[in-house]
């Protein structure tokens, strides 16, 4: 039970990493708060989760607003301190990797995808950020980046970009807030099996090469997060800040 009596916010936990690492949280004792787009295809699974989590014996509840919106984080720790009493852990989960040709790039969709993967990020983060130094006890702050941070794609011009900035505003938010105590630092997923990508893994051969580029042999699964997530949550990783961690299966030090 790493996060006993902790409230944790987490963005884009409809599904996927985000789902994964909400039900995680839950198992360790956090009570939390789901950030889902609001549309009305995710309500049931949002239901479905929010009686998982209650099953576990935490509370949950939901908030439905765009990921890019500047006002929902606002809206997310208003919800977890109104229902809760505060927030000990927000994850910025919430992304979104629509593949595209550079050349040809749609302005729309270059600034949805930079709104919903980094400026939404920012001030979701910013919101919770001042939650805590109000609160005065501290905090922890994940983003879930990528291994596209570090690495370039030809059809992720838009994407690699905004992952790697988030990479980067935790670094210079783990220098900003480490005087109150916040601690901030980011997941590195690989080729992980959600929604997101579901149609380019659709492609049997294009999975076997994915997977043939993996030290552990297979791709990753979205609760292969979850863990890492707590850990960075927790008071175990409680000198952990600005770090780095690479969730791949050795995806990243294979590319040679």
């Amino acid at each position: 039970m790493l996060l006993t009596d902790k409230n944790v916010i987490i963005t884009g936990a409809s599904r996927g990493i985000g789902r994964a690492a909400a039900l995680e949280c839950a198992r360790q004792g956090a009570n939390v708060v789901i950030g889902y787009s609001g549309s009305p295809s995710s309500y049931s699974a949002v239901e479905e989760l929010i009686k998982e989590i209650e099953a576990l014996g935490q509370k949950a509840v939901a908030v439905g607003a765009p990921a890019g919106d500047p006002e929902t984080g606002e809206l997310l720790v208003e919800a977890a301190v109104s229902n809760f009493g505060g927030v000990d852990v927000f994850v910025n989960n919430a992304g979104i990797c629509p593949f595209h040709s550079f050349l040809d790039m749609p302005r729309e969709l270059y600034l949805e995808t930079v709104n919903t993967n980094l400026n939404g990020a920012f001030f979701a983060v910013q919101a919770a950020a001042n939650q805590m130094k109000r609160q005065g006890r501290g905090g922890a702050i994940i983003a879930v980046s990528s291994i596209s941070a570090l690495v370039g794609g030809g059809m992720q011009t838009h994407y690699t970009p905004t992952k790697a900035g988030l990479l980067s505003l935790m670094q210079s938010c783990a220098i900003a807030l480490g005087p109150y105590g916040i601690r901030c630092n980011a997941v590195l997923p690989g080729t992980i099996e959600t929604d997101i990508n579901k149609d380019d893994l659709a492609d049997q051969e294009k999975r076997d090469y994915m997977a043939s580029r993996t030290p552990l042999g297979r791709l990753g699964r979205p609760e292969d997060l979850a863990g890492p997530i707590v850990f960075l949550a927790s008071e175990m990783a409680q000198y952990v800040t600005g770090a780095s961690l690479l969730v791949d299966g050795g995806m990243y030090v294979n590319l040679q």
